[in-house]
């Protein structure tokens, strides 16, 4: 036995000295795709951002002025706030009913795969073809009180809201699974020995333990609210628009990331670096909060 035992870790250690030795080899295409897909756009994007440009090989440097016109755009700070409020709410939505339907699906009911199957399926379709099946949804409802989602700033709102979460809620139900059958039996079998209800197991026992898959499902919720596109730019457009005195607008319901390509695509070529800017701010944003959320949730990890 204890030959068979040395050979094993002499044979694993032969293994691993190879590796070890060309781990450099194997880590070089990886890290060549991310410094060429990520890297060198991402600094490329941070010069453009102080320069005033029409394409990346004809700008003119403008240091922080473009940073400073972001501050007195109106409808950019209004999207910030929209979007803030989008995020906070679809976040509590999607993660209350995809945990709500995870745990509903794992007390052995009968059709439970098939279920699981039916409510996942809505993440499998595209953004932009959700966005327009769900505008002649709301639109033929809408038709009754003879208005329509583009009309309605309240109605695209809360139609946002139900895009996202009848799109979200499929895929964070399977992380939810995922951490619900990892939870030991033997604590929950504990929990009802010592005379705890369902409410007490369910908030004493498992949801601490489903806090990693807790931690991930509120990363992604957070970060998805805040990068939506393709919903946005199909089901509103940005739409219904306010216009103020001063003959300005203001797109009622326009998120961050339309914001920005709004402004990059728009009929004035010369705000291309101002789009650039609230580009980064955009990425320094959403990464600090995804960082912020992260380290607070994995906190109670530990604790827990």
């Amino acid at each position: 036995m204890k030959m068979a035992r040395g050979s094993s870790a002499l044979s694993s250690l032969h293994l691993r000295r190879p590796l070890q030795r060309n781990f450099l080899i194997f880590m070089a295409p990886m890290a060549a795709s991310f410094a060429i897909g990520f890297v060198w756009p991402f600094l490329q994007g941070m010069f453009l951002s102080f320069t005033q440009f029409k394409t990346t090989s004809n700008w003119k440097w403008v240091g922080i002025a473009n940073y400073l016109k972001i501050l007195e755009d109106e409808n950019f700070l209004y999207s910030f706030g929209y979007t803030a409020v989008f995020a906070l709410v679809s976040l509590v939505l999607i993660n209350v009913l995809a945990f709500a339907v995870a745990y509903a699906l794992t007390q052995k009911i009968k059709g439970a795969n098939l279920f699981r199957t039916v409510f996942f399926m809505p993440n499998l379709i595209g953004g932009i073809v959700l966005g327009y099946i769900w505008s002649m949804i709301f639109d033929g409802f809408l038709d009754m009180y003879q208005t329509s989602i583009l009309m309605n700033t309240t109605w695209g709102f809360w139609g946002l809201i139900i895009l996202m979460c009848w799109q979200q809620i499929g895929y964070m139900m399977i992380i939810y699974i995922a951490g619900l059958q990892a939870v030991p039996e033997d604590m929950l079998e504990a929990a009802r020995i010592d005379g705890a209800n369902a409410w007490q197991t369910l908030f004493k026992v498992t949801i601490p333990n489903v806090m990693p898959s807790i931690t991930i499902c509120v990363f992604l919720t957070l970060t998805n609210s805040f990068k939506l596109f393709d919903q946005n730019l199909a089901l509103t457009g940005g739409q219904p628009y306010i216009i103020n005195p001063d003959g300005t607008s203001v797109h009622t319901t326009e998120m961050l990331a339309l914001n920005i390509y709004n402004t990059f695509y728009g009929q004035n070529i010369n705000s291309r670096g101002v789009a650039q800017a609230k580009a980064v701010l955009f990425f320094i944003l959403v990464a600090s909060i995804g960082l912020l959320q992260l380290r607070a949730t994995r906190k109670k990890e530990v604790q827990q």
